[in-house]
């Protein structure tokens, strides 16, 4: 099993320009017992399933294998709440790979980066566009996300935190 090392972050929309390198996502959740999901995804077409362990940190334990596209769309329709619908960013900034996500659908106006760590205590430079860091912030987290009706709260909190951030 791997180790997922990660952080995230709100995106200053002002100051952050899209990358050209960009996937279309669908994704939800069969299953999440405390902090221990079972993801679906749809990336460009491509399934795959993922389970991710309780977060220690910024440390998670994850495992994630491709499943037949067909498989994917059959378990989204399981799912007891809508897909989440993002487009996600690829950007190469000072020898890290950040991930822009940027949500539609009912969670239109949401924009999250995030990156892979090699160790907990690795070093990185802040991309210019980034804001407050939600990584600790359970709203933030996907599988909380597709529960969610409305994110128009959680949009008001992100202008709040991200003028402290």
């Amino acid at each position: 099993m791997a180790l997922e090392i990660e952080r995230k972050f709100l995106v200053d929309g002002g100051a952050w320009q899209p990358s050209p390198r960009s996937s279309s996502v669908r994704q939800n959740y069969l299953s999440t017992i405390k902090d221990v999901s079972v993801r679906v995804r749809l990336r460009d077409g491509r399934g795959s399933l993922t389970i991710k362990g309780e977060r220690e940190g910024v440390v998670r334990e994850e495992i994630e294998f491709d499943i037949p596209s067909s498989d994917a769309e059959a378990l989204l329709k399981l799912c007891p709440y809508p897909a989440i619908e993002k487009i996600r960013y690829e950007i190469d900034y000072h020898g890290h790979l950040w991930e822009v996500d940027v949500f539609e659908g009912r969670h239109r106006g949401l924009v999250l980066a995030e990156i892979e760590l090699a160790s907990e205590d690795a070093s990185f430079t802040r991309p210019p566009w980034l804001g407050a860091e939600v990584t600790f912030d359970a709203r933030f987290r996907n599988s909380r996300l597709v529960q969610m009706q409305s994110i128009d709260e959680l949009l008001e909190a992100t202008k709040v935190v991200g003028a402290q951030g």
